[in-house]
């Protein structure tokens, strides 16, 4: 299932369906209370962001934009330009909402409809279990699968839920029926976000998570781990526990995806770029909140970017290697550049896809904001077939 570009109609559905959620999960006084203080800097923007993007689209030698600018239609540049103002100016237990499955799964049902999808030919069901929860998604719930892909989701540990990657999770399971498998599924964590716990909790549900994904599949080279941004973390700090416990050892999954990976936490290299929505002060504090008091910062566990030890990343990498897809624009790049070169020192295969121009987690993004068909299935489908190439 893969439904056209979001429309400017979708952003006010959007709204609408986050509206009450607000009052109900952030409360009019906590609500009220943050307008109040922000709206000097709300007021701000009203003019500084319309400034900033008629001069710098229209009033701007080409060469002398910014690389995304460079490449973006209107629509993408306006989406972009208010997520990096939110990213940095709204709070997390704000943000949260907007990313949550009350709001997320009826605005999904509505870009269904308004498609004319009335029931989707894949199925998606809530796996409850007292250690982990998480989505699992597939055409033939009676039938095995013969990949399964195991997804984390980013939102700095704070925002984020399967439900808001939804869409994406049904087209990459789409496009891998179209790569060759029979029964491909997926299943998405939800782990808890920050500040209702913090780690090492969500490496356990994460641990959890891929037990169950393997008492499914039974085969642990069939199954593709992957995430992205603060998901993909998780995923490495997962594949650097496992090389300490023998008895996971022999249960390494087959192939790992990186999308916009978070390799180190806390990072000199993190640096701001004219392009990207991330920045590198707002990274620090939600990296520093999911850390907490319990371990150091720069911990290996926590921040996988930390470990430098050639022979760990050998153990924990999968015998069919990783894919990293990124963006050259990325704040977190520069880190990604540094693990990249450390596994293939490890000797492991590693296919890259560095993005000219790229932002953070745009394979994502670009499935709502592409204005065509094949910009909005090109990340996911070269990771399909990246997928059909290591386990076939």
């Amino acid at each position: 299932m893969i439904l056209g570009q979001i429309s400017y109609l979708d952003c006010i559905v959007f709204l609408i369906c986050l509206a009450p959620q607000l009052l109900i999960q952030v409360g009019i006084f906590r609500m009220a209370t943050w307008l109040l203080g922000a709206l000097p800097s709300l007021i701000f923007q009203v003019f500084v962001m319309p400034y900033h993007f008629f001069r710098e689209r229209y009033f701007t030698p080409y060469e002398r934009r910014s690389p995304f600018v460079q490449r973006a239609t209107v629509f993408q540049d306006i989406v972009i330009r208010c997520v990096r103002f939110a990213f940095a100016f709204m709070p997390a237990y704000i943000g949260r909402v907007f990313f949550s499955k009350p709001v997320a799964l009826p605005f999904l049902r509505f870009r269904m409809l308004r498609h004319g999808v009335w029931s989707p030919p894949l199925k998606w069901s809530e796996v409850i279990r007292p250690n982990f929860r998480g989505t699992w998604i597939t055409s033939n719930q009676l039938e095995q699968p013969d990949v399964v892909v195991y997804y984390c989701h980013g939102g700095g540990f704070s925002m984020g839920s399967g439900y808001f990657y939804m869409e994406f999770l049904l087209a990459w399971v789409a496009l891998l029926e179209d790569a060759g498998y029979r029964n491909p599924a997926l299943f998405a964590l939800e782990y808890t976000l920050v500040p209702d716990t913090t780690y090492p909790t969500q490496l356990q549900e994460t641990l959890a998570g891929y037990e169950y994904v393997l008492s499914t599949v039974h085969d642990s080279s069939r199954i593709c781990v992957g995430g992205d941004s603060a998901g993909a973390t998780l995923i490495l700090s997962f594949l650097l526990y496992i090389t300490d416990h023998p008895e996971l050892r022999h249960h390494t999954p087959g192939f790992v995806i990186m999308i916009s990976p978070w390799i180190t936490i806390v990072s000199p290299n993190n640096r701001n770029t004219a392009s990207d929505y991330l920045n590198d002060e707002s990274l620090e504090l939600y990296g520093r909140q999911y850390v907490g008091s319990k371990v150091p910062v720069d911990d290996p566990l926590v921040s996988p970017g930390n470990c430098k030890d050639v022979t760990k990343w050998t153990l924990a990498s999968p015998e069919r290697g990783w894919f990293f897809m990124f963006g050259s624009e990325e704040v977190l790049a520069h880190e990604t550049r540094s693990l990249i070169s450390l596994l293939k020192k490890a000797g492991v295969p590693v296919k890259v896809h560095e993005q000219s121009g790229g932002i953070h987690a745009w394979p994502v993004a670009s499935l709502y904001l592409g204005e065509t068909k094949q910009e909005r299935q090109k990340g996911l489908q070269e990771i399909a077939w990246a997928i059909r190439d290591r386990i076939s």
